[in-house]
């Protein structure tokens, strides 16, 4: 029995998975019917028949397994494959059906009253005799179901009516159901009018929406298919249908406002499903006048009642998802023999066709969230966050013309405890959760900033399996709407304030862990800038550590970098956004992969508990462990240290491998800061000016100006030479290493002026040309504290004016400026400058 059920099992699912038969969808339901009921006998099929109708279907492998089709239970029938026969005392279905012409052949798929109205609107002759046919019979119970008053009118008019009616469900060519392809259009022997035809995936073939319920009946003239329905001509398209139709006029005063109208007398394969006017009626007041001016939302609520393919109702055997012309996507289902839309019961009419589709009337509105403001998406799970926002005035930041995006956290969030924190606090807890601007879930990006109304930025981590803003994942059912968007979020957002070094400090448990980075020089990176995740061993583990342990461990920078860097990965790696019940890899700095397991709330890394997680900082997020982190596969080189190790890591057995000595790790991670300060002097020196004049000879003058200012030590010196316009700039750099003299004395500063007039012309070391003033510049550039000297000379004849400013830190007398001069100048004198130092030197003795 076992080996029966276990053949029978893998025999179905081999059947199912047939997808690569060449034949067409309706052939191969029927295959798999026909393997289904194997056991009856050859040529046998099984069907399925909803329980309370006449509805039979060659069922699919989904509809089999629930043993339900519209979710209305459904038994299964074993009947003859179509084109076979019963023989009496046989099993199953031994005999092949005898060919015959159409009209015999009708009587074959048991449509007696087609075969009736053919022979009684002269029709017989023409199915009887010679041509190739393909009549889609309607059978007799769909005859019976046709509106009395319309069956009558037929009949009564047997050579026109009838006769027409009947020609419509024909065409002159030979179509078997592999022929009849999805969305073509058959030219029938009705003055040329089309059938529609669609052939879909689960093996169902419509025409006008009919369902073929017995197919593939060959004739002598053409070929046979029973189908639940009599059809009609078909002229309007949806357009003309709405445009006609006076329960549509809402909906078709909508459709035209938003510009799909035309699109709707378009050819084309389109599903509408159109609401009534006492559906409009059921709106929210005022709704449609809101968003009557904004074309681009109407035409999405129009276009999301529009499918891009025909969908009927015959082909539809349990829900489906498909694609709206607005872009979103909507379920289409059945519930016995009622269609619905999006699980809710609402069609009141099915399968008005139309030239380019097929429409159903339904008794509501569908509204997608594209015409929606994004508060009216604030669903019931999220129900305490919208009245939260409206209760604490920030309604006012999400007006209709404004665009943004709700963080909205589920009702379980808001605790006892939340809801006791004072409003102003809980205002601004809850303006973390709403953004400037229109986010939607595609947009966001690992290490995006979202900027919130209160003017806090957001960090967006990107993971696998998730999405997390700081502190906080997103669960599924973001939604979008015509201002913005909405997710939600699974705890509340607090925004990190402070440093992974603040984190540590202000915890209180690290104490020795703080005071290794420091030894290891690594402080910097707890607190510069960045996206880490750093496992922080608390002083537990590091219980029963002497001073002498502690300086073993920090003795080799190398080994106590390497071990401390295995703590650290880059990047933000929260409990949220690690994915559950597999073991992520979290790359180190150091180079080795820390095994991070995440289940319900709980962490461990490389099998050790992680005992309090996702303590977030500005610049990462810590997870505290009590144990020293150490890579399973990385040796020990010295025994003291191993001994030690061993003491502090008990949950890998470390290896010892004499003489091993650890990498040096490069600190390019750490980023250096070069800080410049500025410092302003707002003091004036107080400066005094001494002149003395010597007569005799043209008057040369001299004026020496010292400037005292503390530091720097500044000296200038500027020497101006007026003559006939001629320019000439030089500039000298001196490369020798510059001198400096620092002279100290006591008391205030003196400053002396001494003006000489020379009579014979002055000798100028750098050439004059006649014509515009030449002006000469030296400057002299020294490193260490700055002397700054500057001489600029001018010539211009008579008088000569030399002007000397020096800059020194103390007072001067004159003996101490002859001294101060003659000393430093000696080696670069000119024979007047000697001159002039010496008959200075003896003035100052007269």
């Amino acid at each position: 029995m076992k080996v029966y059920l276990l053949a029978s099992s893998g025999l179905l699912a081999l059947l199912c998975s047939l997808e690569l038969v060449d034949s067409s969808a309706y052939d191969r339901i029927v295959s798999h019917s026909r393997i289904r009921a194997k056991k009856e006998g050859p040529n046998v099929c099984a069907l399925q028949q909803v329980m309370g109708s006449r509805k039979k279907y060659f069922s699919t492998c989904r509809n089999w397994y629930k043993s339900a089709i519209c979710g209305k239970k459904a038994m299964v029938l074993y009947e003859c494959c179509p084109g076979y026969m019963k023989l009496e005392g046989m099993k199953g279905c031994p005999a092949v059906a005898p060919i015959d012409h159409v009209y015999g052949t009708l009587g074959l798929v048991k449509a007696t009253t087609t075969q009736q109205y053919s022979a009684l609107s002269q029709l017989r002759d023409e199915i009887e005799g010679k041509g190739s046919f393909t009549m889609f019979a309607p059978s007799n119970e769909a005859w019976e179901q046709l509106d009395t008053e319309v069956r009558a009118a037929l009949v009564s008019n047997v050579n026109v009516e009838l006769y027409n009616a009947l020609h419509y469900h024909m065409v002159s060519r030979r179509l078997l159901t592999k022929d009849l392809k999805n969305d073509m259009t058959l030219t029938s022997m009705y003055n040329q009018l089309g059938l529609h035809i669609n052939h879909y995936a689960n093996g169902v073939v419509t025409v006008n929406c009919a369902r073929i319920i017995h197919g593939n009946q060959v004739a002598t003239n053409g070929v046979v298919h029973a189908i639940d329905r009599v059809i009609s001509a078909v002229g309007n398209s949806i357009q003309d249908e709405l445009e006609v139709n006076n329960d549509l006029s809402s909906f078709s005063a909508v459709a035209l406002a938003s510009g799909v109208m035309e699109k709707l007398g378009q050819p084309g394969h389109y599903t509408l499903f159109a609401p009534t006017n006492k559906a409009f009626d059921q709106l929210d007041a005022g709704y449609l006048e809101r968003i009557i001016g904004d074309k681009a939302v109407i035409a999405a609520l129009v276009n999301y009642h529009l499918l891009t393919s025909m969908q009927c109702s015959e082909a539809i055997m349990a829900g489906t998802v498909y694609e709206t012309a607005e872009g979103s996507n909507v379920e289409v289902g059945c519930d016995g023999d009622s269609l619905t839309v999006n699980g809710i019961k609402m069609v009141l009419k099915k399968d008005i066709v139309t030239s380019n589709g097929v429409i159903h009337l339904i008794d509501q509105v569908l509204v997608p969230d594209s015409a929606k403001e994004v508060m009216e998406l604030v669903g019931g799970s999220q129900s305490t966050f919208g009245d939260m926002v409206s209760e604490l005035g920030l309604s006012a930041a999400m007006a209709p013309e404004t665009e943004y995006t709700l963080l909205a956290p589920l009702n379980s969030v808001f605790t006892d405890e939340v809801m006791a924190t004072d409003q102003s606090v809980l205002k601004v807890l809850l303006e973390n959760h709403i953004l400037k601007t229109k986010v939607t879930l595609d947009e966001l990006y690992n290490g995006q900033l979202l900027e919130t109304v209160g003017g806090k930025l957001l960090r967006v981590f990107i993971y696998r399996t998730a999405v997390c803003i700081e502190n906080a994942c997103m669960v599924r059912g973001s939604r979008q709407g015509s201002n913005g968007a909405l997710h939600l979020m699974r705890t509340l957002i607090r925004p990190a304030q402070t440093t992974i070094q603040q984190v540590l400090q202000t915890d209180g448990r690290f104490k020795v862990f703080l005071t290794l980075m420091q030894s290891a020089g690594l402080t910097d990176l707890l607190e510069q800038e960045g996206s880490y995740t750093v496992f922080a061993p608390t002083d537990d583990a590091f219980q029963g550590l002497s001073q002498e342990d502690m300086a073993l461990l920090t003795r080799d920078v190398n080994a106590l970098r390497t071990i401390l860097l295995y703590h650290f990965s880059n990047g933000v790696f929260i409990n949220g956004g690690l994915e559950g019940g597999v073991t992520n890899l979290l790359k180190t700095i150091q180079g080795h992969n820390l095994q991070v397991l995440s289940v319900n709330s709980s962490i461990q890394v490389n099998s050790v508990e992680v005992p309090d997680n996702d303590l977030m900082a500005s610049n990462g997020v810590v997870h505290v462990v009590r144990n020293f982190l150490y890579p399973g596969d990385l040796p020990v080189g010295r025994e003291d240290l191993l001994i030690l190790l061993k003491r502090l890591i008990k949950y890998i057995k470390i290896k010892f491998v004499s003489g091993f000595s650890y990498t040096e790790i490069p600190l390019t991670f750490i980023k250096r800061t070069i800080t410049t300060t500025t410092t302003h002097i707002e003091t004036v020196p107080e400066i005094t000016k001494v002149t003395r004049v010597i007569g005799g000879g043209e008057s040369t003058i001299t004026k020496v100006t010292r400037v005292i200012e503390g530091e720097p030590t500044i000296t200038k010196v500027t020497r101006v030479v007026e003559g006939e316009p001629s320019i000439t700039k030089v500039t000298r750099v001196i490369n020798s290493e510059p001198v400096i003299i620092n002279v100290a004395l006591e008391g205030e500063p003196t400053y002396s002026k001494v003006t000489r007039l020379i009579q014979s012309e002055p000798t100028i070391a750098k050439g004059v040309v006649e014509g515009e003033s030449s002006v000469t510049t030296v400057t002299r550039v020294i490193e260490g504290e700055p002397t700054f000297t500057k001489v600029t000379r001018v010539i211009e004849g008579q008088p000569t004016i030399t002007k000397v400013t020096r800059v020194i830190e103390s007072r001067l007398t004159p003996t101490s400026v002859f001294k101060l001069v003659f000393t430093t100048l000696l080696g670069r004198l000119t024979i007047n400058d000697l001159i002039l130092c010496l008959m200075y030197k003896e003035n100052q003795t007269e």
